[in-house]
């Protein structure tokens, strides 16, 4: 029996060009080939082969999309030629007479990345550039974002995601929301850094995480006091399963089955080990399964907890609010650092102008000594006294009598 060939596949580079040309993201690739973003990414990286019949419908699926590619370029082409033959009938447009109004620039796209879980919402449209930025592009090119706008870009794509998965390792939508901004302030701070980091949403995402899950956390006031639990039986119960998890578990878990990561990603972003990560994750879902058996399940289990996080009414600030937050907080941490720095030098100028420049010994202080009889004043003589002063007066007033030697 002779084996069928295996359907012709483009390299890896390909298939991810062809998927980020028709502006679709790994996860809503993965839906359509009926797959995890995991394994989409895996097959775009080359890691990885898609076998049988996922083969056959994603090698489908790349020839649907180079066929709708193709037939783009067609039209523009058609479009470019038809423009070229057709003559000038109107004259230039005058400078002077030009509308002030600038095109409206085409929305940015979202970046490729599967760091976002399955409900993640569709990646919102940039704001319209600053008109300098259009005049110093080239006509046909779009024109280049600033960084606020690709701030702002990235924020509206990741944040609403981000909080949800930050309500699933905390319990606490207030806290979700608040780390989430705290880590992108931070990443505004260091924008230049997550600009050209690989993956920024992975970037925001540690720095939230790492804040959502700090210890120093419980000693907040307005945290001591718990918040209303899910109205739905079942997500009280998975929520209080998972929050039981060591944090560690929780993070890991949360990554791997909730966000979609693969195993070395999830190992890099916990700062673990892969053989470390794997018992954590195994750990964790024996822990889940165990409470609750329906979701011993991956798949179920990556479901539930999709639902659960898109159930909550979480929101998130706007982003020019978040810049301007994390620029107010970084002109307080200047100022404090510029007033502490001011305030140590006048105190160790002062401390130099009045310290002594030699040794001065101190005195010390008069101590009552006891046990020491009082001193007596002298007085009257006895009869007995006046008698002895007498006899030594009397007697050998001016010594023995002094020997002389002699010869004999």
């Amino acid at each position: 029996m002779t084996r069928s060939p295996a359907t012709p596949l483009p390299p890896p580079k390909e298939r991810r060009r062809l998927r980020e040309t028709t502006a679709l993201t790994q996860t809503q690739l993965a839906v359509r080939v009926n797959v995890t973003p995991a394994t989409v990414r895996a097959w775009e990286s080359g890691r990885t082969t898609p076998r049988g019949r996922k083969r056959e419908a994603y090698a489908l699926l790349l020839k649907t999309l180079a066929e709708e590619e193709k037939q783009a370029q067609e039209q523009e082409q058609e479009q470019e030629q038809a423009q070229e033959q057709e003559p000038d009938r109107t004259p230039a447009p005058d400078p002077a007479q030009a509308p002030d109004r600038a095109p409206a620039p085409a929305p940015a796209r979202a970046p490729a990345s599967a760091s976002t879980p399955a409900s993640a919402p569709a990646p919102a449209p940039a704001p319209a550039p600053a008109p300098e930025a259009e005049t110093a592009s080239a006509p046909g090119d779009p024109a280049p974002l600033t960084p606020a706008q690709a701030f702002d870009a990235l924020y509206e794509f990741s944040a609403p995601a981000l909080v949800r998965q930050a309500f699933l390792l905390t319990g606490r939508r207030e806290l979700a929301r608040e780390s989430v901004e705290r880590a992108f302030q931070t990443a505004w701070e260091c924008w230049p850094e997550v600009a050209r980091d690989r993956d920024p949403v992975g970037w925001v995402r540690a720095a939230a995480y790492e804040f959502a899950l700090s210890p120093w956390q419980r000693f907040r006031p307005r945290h001591r006091q718990p918040e209303p639990p899910p109205a739905d039986p079942g997500d009280r119960t998975l929520l209080n399963t998972l929050l039981r998890l060591p944090p560690r578990h929780r993070r890991t878990l949360v990554l791997y089955d909730g966000v979609g990561l693969d195993l070395p990603e999830t190992a890099a972003e916990t700062e673990a080990s892969t053989p470390a990560a794997a018992n954590r994750l195994l750990h964790a879902r024996e822990t889940v399964a165990g409470r609750l058996p329906a979701l011993a399940d991956p798949q179920v289990l990556h479901q539930r907890l999709t639902e659960l996080a898109s159930a909550e009414r979480l929101w998130s600030a706007k982003p020019p609010g978040v810049r301007k937050g994390g620029e107010r907080r970084a002109r307080f941490r200047t100022r404090a650092a510029i007033a502490f720095t001011v305030a140590l030098i006048g105190t160790t100028a002062l401390t130099v102008r009045t310290a002594p420049t030699h040794y001065e010994p101190s005195v010390s202080p008069g101590v009552a000594v006891r046990g020491v009889p009082p001193r007596v004043a002298p007085g009257s003589l006895s009869q007995e006294e006046r008698e002895l002063r007498q006899k030594l007066r009397d007697q050998l007033q001016d010594g023995p009598e002094r020997l002389a030697p002699s010869l004999e």
